[in-house]
């Protein structure tokens, strides 16, 4: 009977105050949704780092023809310098560090352009524009300075790059986008924060006469609170709901649907499992945001 009382208090008061109850659910939907969208785009990052990293190699670049480099003199890397490089990688001191090293020769080096090229340069290029190379891969990606350092000025060796530092202004930039999002979340939730407090305290002032009668005949202040609070908690959870299913939405249909068909450099995506963990922490976001700024807006109310 008083749980069915409050429930009713909490219904009515929707009822009145159905345009604010509007402006609470849309805010909410809008700020959890950004909320969820950053959490979404970390876990990318981070999926992307941790794919990229295993696999992320060191390329130890052999001098070509026509090289300016002042390790180079000019002239191709000879087989002599190669041979000194295999054998660094391959020595006691170099070999714990990496897990494996492959070696290409400037013809398949020449073969593989042609295969992201396409045929049509088969005329243009030709095997001596291409050096030979070694791509080291690390057991532990952090050591690749390591292998910089190794190698960087010695003879036939033109230059060394690793390939996750080509990879890093995409996560940078990835990144800034997260805070953005987070940013923009934040305002908006400080916004239905407000809002929620702004419709209880218009709420409780429209039924202040009723909340006297309560008061008089001895309801504590928990039973007055009560309904308010699952106001704003009831308008807060709608919009958690929706800012579930539109950043399901967004991964079944943009990322899943639309993104995963056309970035082919990208081969692990944020999935359903995901999507499994944001939806709950955004209701939870939601239900406790406007529990506790409700309850605060009321106490402050019945205290004047």
């Amino acid at each position: 009977m008083r749980a069915g009382l409050i429930l009713g208090e909490a219904l009515s008061g929707l009822r009145r105050n159905a345009s604010m109850v509007i402006s609470i659910v849309l805010v909410t939907f809008v700020s959890l949704t950004f909320v969820g969208a950053a959490i979404l785009m970390q876990a990318q990052i981070g999926t992307m780092r941790d794919f990229w990293t295993g696999r992320a190699q060191v390329q130890v670049s052999m001098c070509v023809d026509g090289a300016r480099e002042a390790t180079c003199d000019g002239g191709a890397a000879t087989e002599k310098q190669i041979q000194s490089v295999r054998d660094r990688l391959e020595g006691g001191a170099l070999k714990p560090l990496i897990s494996r090293f492959r070696y290409e020769t400037p013809e398949q080096a020449y073969q593989n352009a042609l295969e992201l090229l396409g045929e049509d340069y088969k005329d243009i290029l030709s095997p001596s524009q291409f050096g030979a190379s070694f791509y080291v891969n690390l057991v532990d990606p952090q050591n690749s300075a390591v292998i910089a350092e190794a190698f960087a000025g010695n003879k036939g060796v033109q230059s060394v790059q690793d390939q996750m530092e080509l990879l890093q202004p995409l996560f940078s930039a990835l990144t800034v986008a997260t805070y953005i999002a987070v940013g923009i979340a934040v305002l908006m939730l400080i916004a239905a924060v407000l809002l929620i407090a702004t419709t209880i305290r218009l709420s409780a002032y429209a039924r202040r006469r009723e909340l006297r009668i309560m008061r008089l005949v001895g309801a504590s202040n928990r039973f007055i609170q009560t309904p308010f609070i699952l106001e704003g908690v009831f308008a807060a959870l709608i919009g958690s709901v929706l800012a579930g299913v539109a950043v399901w939405g967004a991964v079944q249909f943009g990322v899943r649907g639309y993104l995963q068909n056309r970035v082919d450099f990208i081969t692990t995506w944020v999935g359903m499992g995901d999507v499994a963990y944001v939806v709950p922490i955004l209701i939870a976001i939601g239900a406790v945001l406007s529990a506790v700024s409700a309850g605060f807006a009321i106490r402050r109310w019945l205290r004047a």
